[in-house]
């Protein structure tokens, strides 16, 4: 099996990383030729790289593995989490070009290149995580340009590139008109059974694509739901005139407040009509600022499969998915909005609920794609708020 990475002679063609403090790290390239931009983070996940690498959530940023050897299994269109890749590099310890597994439709390499995302491979990615863990985020620059190595020039680059913060990154990454959505999980393993049979729909639902994933429209409509998926700027008319029975809002990339400019407001309206609402990640924060709340940057954030979690109310501890760098502030929640779940990792705000309604949000992924399934009863919780909602009217 080829690798790319370490002393391996496919990792001839040179490529480079380098931070915006002026921090470097050289070894071999993969994907796509080309120099990119981007805020660096890493993820922690043992398992689904390709989910990742295909999450919009990481719109603007070049991600680093943790786990020490990625693409063994190549990619394959059933784990795609939207159309493409949207992370702007990809930064390895070891690469395989020559994946073992029966449902891989070609390399990781090569699916980055058809993409045209550069990756890095080979080098200390401890050295790297470390660096970020205690200094926090920052630009960087992947070059896997021979002619484009000088790490001077690339520093200057990742200094004058603009940062996460105060950009709107949901609208780029957003559909951009609405459509309908029927496909449900696979039974089994991917590709190997067919789906089962859709739930007879019963409950209309509008989900905000702030950069949704394809694996939590497929649970929603597990549950019972007749989904249609809306861009991030539909108004409250538009969502109005479909007729929900309740309104989902869904991860996605970039700064809350800067997203929050044209979102929250329509968030109020919803509220406002008393329509259920659930909430994921940006969703969550979208929530958290239209009920008053506040949200700020954290120093690294939260990236990985492995994030234990604390529901206040039963005690109980789920490992989670999470993907976010922006956090709620817990003690700017207004009076009427309770915290429900917090990180054992550092006390964040993990969850809210508003006292009194169908509002509730979490900041992580309970769809879990990638990741252990323990937040699933979420989206049933989701369910039965509905339709005691609806049976009240």
């Amino acid at each position: 099996m080829g690798t790319l990475g370490g002393k391996s002679p496919l990792s001839a063609r040179p490529a480079v990383l380098v931070l915006a403090d002026g921090t470097f790290f050289r070894g071999g390239a993969f994907g796509a030729r080309g120099v990119r931009c981007g805020e660096v983070c890493f993820n922690t996940s043992m398992t689904g790289y390709q989910e990742i690498v295909t999450d919009p959530s990481y719109a603007g940023q070049i991600v680093v593995m943790t786990c020490t050897q990625i693409g063994n299994v190549g990619v394959n269109p059933q784990d795609e989490e939207s159309a493409r890749p949207w992370l702007c590099g990809f930064v390895v310890r070891e690469v395989f070009d020559a994946p073992s597994n029966w449902r891989a439709a070609e390399p990781l390499p090569e699916y980055l290149r058809r993409h045209q995302v550069p990756g890095i491979a080979g080098i200390d990615t401890r050295a790297l995580v470390r660096r970020i863990r205690d200094r926090g985020f920052q630009n960087g620059v992947i070059s896997t340009d021979p002619e484009r190595q000088e790490v001077g020039e690339l520093a200057d680059m990742a200094r004058q590139a603009p940062a996460l913060d105060g950009r709107d990154l949901a609208s780029e990454v957003s559909c951009t008109e609405p459509y309908a959505w029927s496909e449900g999980t696979w039974e089994g393993i991917a590709g190997q059974l067919p789906r089962p049979p859709r739930p007879e729909p019963r409950l209309k639902l509008v989900a905000f694509d702030l950069g949704i994933k394809r694996n939590i429209l497929r649970t929603l409509t597990d549950r019972g739901f007749e989904v249609t998926v809306v861009p991030a700027a539909t108004t409250a008319a538009e969502v109005d005139a479909l007729g929900p029975d309740a309104v989902f809002l869904s991860n996605g990339p970039g700064d809350p407040a800067a997203t929050g400019a044209y979102a929250v407001p329509v968030i109020n309206e919803i509220l406002r009509a008393g329509i259920p609402l659930f909430g994921i990640c940006l969703g969550h924060q979208m929530l958290a600022l239209a009920l008053g709340a506040r949200t700020e940057k954290m120093l690294f954030g939260h990236r990985g499969a492995n994030h234990p979690v604390k529901d206040l109310a039963t005690g109980k501890v789920e490992i989670t998915s999470q993907n976010h760098g922006f956090v709620v502030v817990g003690d700017s929640l207004p009076k009427g909005v309770r915290k429900t779940h917090v990180s054992l990792f550092d006390g964040s705000l993990e969850g809210l609920a508003v006292e009194g309604k169908p509002v509730f949000s979490v900041q992580y992924h309970p769809e879990a794609s990638p990741g252990p399934h323990d937040s699933h009863h979420l989206f049933e919780r989701f369910v039965g708020m509905m339709e005691t909602t609806r049976s009240a009217k």
